[in-house]
Parts: C-alpha cells; structure tokens; sequence
C-alpha cells in the first residue's frame, strides 16, 4: 500500500520522484503529492486522483524546482481520497514534510494533546499527526526529534522526511512498513520497493525496523533509535531493468502470465542437483523432518490458496498433518503450536502485514518459521528462520499471477523432499513427479497459446453478474484462486465452493443462465464432480469445465470445455489455472477495467 519517494543529490528532484512513483503504481493509491525544496523554501503540490494529475499540475516536475524532495502514493485508511488528506503533510510554517506508509494507532491521543498545546489540523489523517509532533520535538536536530517520535508513536510506518533547515538531505524512518534505501555517484534514493530506483542503482540498503537514515548527494547514515550510529551492508539487485517494463504488452498482467514457464522453471532448477532435491534453506537434517508432526501454513489471497493446495498435497504424499491458515485471523485464536512444528509463511511481498505478525507469533512460541518469498531482503526474508525463494522475478499486476504459479512449485519441492525423506513415496515414484514437474514449463506454455480461443469465451460473459467456481480436492483451492482472480480484476461477483457443498445452500443461486466453471483434474473424484455438474445443469447453469485430456466423454454434460495436459494428479493446480487466469483477464479488458491497477486493492498490504 501507498508508495513512497525521496531524492537528494546533484539533479533536480521532481522528475526523479515522479518516475520513481510511476514505477510503484502497482501498490494501489489513490491521491498523490511531493514536496521539493527549493533553496528558499519547500514546495509542495499534491491531488486526489492518478499520478497523472499530479504531473500535469507540475509540468512533469518542471515548475518544482530543487535538489531534494519526497513523494507519496496514498491508499486511504484514515480520511476520504481528497487534496487535503492527499501526502505530504506538513507543519504550519511548511518547513517540515512528512509522507508515510502505515498506520498510527495511538494518533487520536497524540492529536488530541497536540491540540491542547495549540497545533490546528488541517487534514483528516492520521499521518499529520506525525509532521505536527516532529515539529513540536525539533530544535535543531532532526535526528533527535524522530527517535523521539518514534518512542511517542505506536503502529506501522515508513517515512520520508524533508526539512527546510537542512537542505540537501532527506531522512528515512521504518517500522513495520518497507523502506529502502540507495545510492549512485549523483544522489540517493529512498521507496517503498526496488522498481521505483532500479534505473538509478542496483545497490539497495535495506532499513530494519526502528531504524533512521540520513542521506544526502554524498553520503548515507543509519542511526538506531537511541540515536547511535549503525554500519550496514548493502545487498545488490540482479533484476533486469526490463523485468519492470511491460515488453510491448498492453498490460502487466499478460506479461507475467506469459512469463510463468520461466518463473516455474527457475524456481525448481534452483532447487535441483541432479535428480536430488536440495532445499538447504530449510535448515532441517532428515531426523528432524522424519520427525515432523504438523506443518502449520499462514499467508493470504492467493498465496492463502498455494497452501491450501500444498495442505491436499502435503498430507497425501508426505503423511505429515497440515493445518492452513488465513494469517489475518491467526494471532486471534491463539493457536497451538508445539515444539518440533514447522510453519511456513507464504507471500509475494515480503512484506504482507498480517503474515509478518503471524510469523513473529510463531516465533515466540518456539517454532521454527520458513518464509517462502519473492523478494530478496523483504521483511519476512529476513525475520524468518530460513527463507526459500520462488524466483518469479518483479511482479507488477496487482493480481498475482507468475508469483503464485512460483508459489506452488516451492510446495511441491517440500512436499517431495518431505515424501522421499519420510519414505512415504517410492524411487520410482518420486522420479516420475521429477519427470512431470519438469514437464510443467513447456506444458504452461502451451496453454497460454490458446489464449484466444478464452478470450472469444470470455466476450461472451462480460456482462454477467455472478459467476461460480467449483471443484473437489485439489480442484476446489482451484476454485478459490479462479474466483479470486476475476472478482480482483473485473469486479464480477464470483465464489469459489467445494462442489459438494453446492447442496449446503450455494445451489439456490444458480438459475437460468448463470455461468459454473467446474474443475475436474482429478481422477478419483472426477464422477462425483460430474453428478454436481449435472445438479447446476438442471437449474440452468451454463456449465465451462477444465479438465484433463482425454475426458471428452464430459462434452455430453459440459457446454463448453477446455482440456489441459496429462500431468500427475498433484501438480494440476499449476496447468487448470491458467485458463482461469486467462478468462479473468479477458473478462476484465473487455469490461475496460484498469487491469493492473484494480480499485481499491493494493499489491503489497502493509498495514492490517
């Protein structure tokens, strides 16, 4: 959520901001601002609405003039989506700017004390109470009056800082929130995520929470917050600056979807030598894995949905019971986890707030976390015990695509090392999975070449309101994901259900017309899930299946179908979505839907 920008150094500051904002779109927003100073005085300029308006109001940065300055994406929590609640926010003599990321949840205290001592607010945010209780801390030294903000406040943060009795310099505060830092021979940088300064350095400083930076055109410092000095390593990003480009696609999203046969290939690869699985990130000898008793997996959305398939998976083939959980709601039922448990944290991000929570729970109840990640130095790589990588590269879309297809080919790698070690699958058996998994890539990209046979599906329901999603075993967290994914983007109303459950209740919302997309991959539920198509046919549904090839045997009770590769029953998750992401898409460009950029969600969810 909200994106934040800083620069300080040899070149003018606004255009460098507005780029660096452009590249963060992606994390949601809905007003945006900057403050620049200019040698006398700061500037400031900010509107609800696109970051086009904002470069519109500032001639692409032309009219703000000055060598240091911060900028700010906002996603509303606190006050409407308007110019005043819009960042950054300032004190009254507008010689202090502060953006931020989070939210503070002890501000109506402060605020409140604030107001006894005679600050007016201007906004309703929480964020201003941040500027106000700076300025009322400064004397002089900007160091000394954020550590003692930070001892005031409580909740989640990332701030830019800017002030104008120290010009040339931007500072940096973290808690909770992402923040980065870097440098190149003409400035440095502060954001939210590496796309927005990847064009200007691949060395990046990473602030761990609590943490100050003070940076200028020729240095960088970090303080703690008992205002010491701290040294620290820089880590060096091997994106390619293409990887957050769109590469000729209209859309982000058809970008990465294109890009999973690289992203499943180089996730398995890594984890390969020879016909041996090597996850070392687990930091598990093989007495401590045959041992294991239950596996607890925490993460939300789509990498919620990766577990729940990694659960069927799991305890099928590994024998180890697995328990799946929405992290949002983890922490409250105080769960019990005993010692010699695993948990696994799933994200994209990193940084996923309520994940990040749920992993230090688990931590203080003695557990051993794994992070599985897609960003190199993200908050949970680096509070976790151990972290895997799925290697999936920048993902732009809000709607996660490459990133989850990643997801689930790290699962199987655990899954099957698991299996092998506990010696609950043969050698035969685990080299025919090693087979097929190395099958997938080329398998996927098969399926993404069929894209306009969905897409000519797809204009046939763009006006359709409601949209069902059903499947059995693997198929039904399947279900899940198809429906998560076009209600994200094109704002159809959709449910995904366990087909069995349709007779609970769901069934009495199919009527003439109404669209079911029914999965059937796997084998051993296949004629169960035939007689539930059967059900909806009966009530009027339209019925588009996704199933194996070989099944056309169901064209008799589907009225449309699409058919993936033979694969084994496992690894089907990572074929039958495909299509599902293709409709999605499909639907959501025909509707003129901003694809990339969907309505009040953002990529990465920082605050809870």
């Amino acid at each position: 959520m909200c994106g934040i920008v800083g620069y300080a150094g040899k070149k003018e500051a606004a255009p460098i901001i507005l780029d660096g904002l452009a590249k963060l779109e992606y994390r949601g927003y809905d007003s945006a601002g900057m403050a620049v100073f200019d040698g006398n005085r700061l500037n400031i300029v900010k509107s609800a609405g696109r970051l086009k308006v904002l470069a519109e109001l500032t001639h692409d940065g032309q009219t703000m003039p000055g060598f240091s300055g911060v900028g700010h994406t906002r996603w509303a929590t606190h006050g409407q989506p308007t110019d005043e609640n819009a960042h950054p926010h300032f004190n009254k003599d507008e010689t202090i700017a502060v953006v931020h990321n989070g939210i503070i949840e002890n501000y109506r205290q402060i605020k409140e004390k604030l107001q006894k001592k005679g600050y007016e607010f201007r906004s309703e945010t929480d964020t201003e109470v941040l500027v106000q209780l700076i300025d009322y801390y400064y004397k002089g030294n900007p160091i000394e009056a954020i550590t003692k903000v930070m001892h005031r406040v409580e909740g989640a943060y990332a701030l830019g800082i800017i002030f104008a009795g120290h010009p040339g310099k931007v500072f940096a505060v973290r808690k909770d929130s992402p923040l980065i830092v870097g440098k190149n021979e003409e400035g440095g940088f502060i954001a939210s995520d590496v796309p927005a300064i990847l064009k200007y350095t691949r060395d990046v400083y990473f602030i761990d929470n609590q943490e100050v930076a003070e940076l200028d055109g020729n240095n960088l410092k970090f303080y703690s917050v008992d205002e010491e000095e701290l040294k620290k390593e820089s880590v060096h990003i091997d994106w390619d600056a293409e990887a957050v480009a769109k590469g000729g696609y209209e859309h982000f999203m058809m970008k990465e979807m294109q890009e999973q046969p690289r992203a499943v290939r180089e996730t398995y690869e890594k984890h390969l030598e020879g016909e041996e699985i090597k996850i070392d990130e687990l930091k598990l000898s093989d007495e401590e894995i045959k041992a294991l008793k239950r596996i607890h997996i925490v993460a939300c959305g789509t990498a919620y949905h990766a577990g729940i398939a990694a659960k069927y998976i799991m305890e099928k083939m590994a024998r180890i019971t697995v328990e799946v959980d929405t992290a949002s709601e983890f922490r409250y039922r105080d769960p019990l986890i005993d010692e010699g448990e695993l948990v696994i944290v799933i994200s994209q991000s990193g940084e996923t707030a309520d994940t990040l929570q749920a992993l230090r729970l688990s931590q203080k109840k003695g557990a051993k976390v794994m992070g599985i990640v897609n960003v190199v130095g993200s908050s949970i790589a680096r509070e976790a015990d151990s972290v895997m990588y799925t290697w999936a590269g920048p993902e732009i879309a809000v709607a996660s695509t490459k990133a989850y297809s990643a997801q689930l080919v790290a699962l199987y790698l655990i899954s099957m090392k698991f299996a092998k070690t506990r010696g609950t699958i043969s050698g035969d058996e685990f080299k025919a999975l090693l087979s097929d998994l190395k099958k997938l890539p080329e398998q996927i990209e098969m399926l993404l070449g069929n894209k306009e046979r969905i897409q000519r599906f797809a204009n046939r329901y763009i006006a359709a309101k409601s949209i069902f999603f059903i499947g059995r075993g693997l198929d039904y967290p399947l279900s899940l994901e198809g429906s998560l994914k076009l209600k994200e983007i094109s704002y159809v109303h959709s449910e995904g259900y366990a087909a069995g459950e349709l007779k609970h209740g769901p069934i009495s919302l199919i009527e003439e017309g109404t669209l079911v997309m029914a999965a059937l991959t796997q084998e051993d539920l296949y004629g169960k899930t035939v007689s539930n198509i059967r059900e909806v046919k009966a009530r009027g549904a339209f019925v588009l299946c996704v199933t194996n090839t070989g099944h056309q045997d169901i064209e008799a009770d589907a009225d449309y179908c699409l058919y993936i590769p033979v694969t084994n029953s496992y690894f089907t998750n990572s074929l039958a979505i495909i299509p599902l992401q293709l409709f999605a898409y499909y639907v959501a460009v025909g509707k003129g839907c901003d694809v990339d950029k969907p309505r009040n969600l953002a990529k990465s969810v920082t605050v809870e």
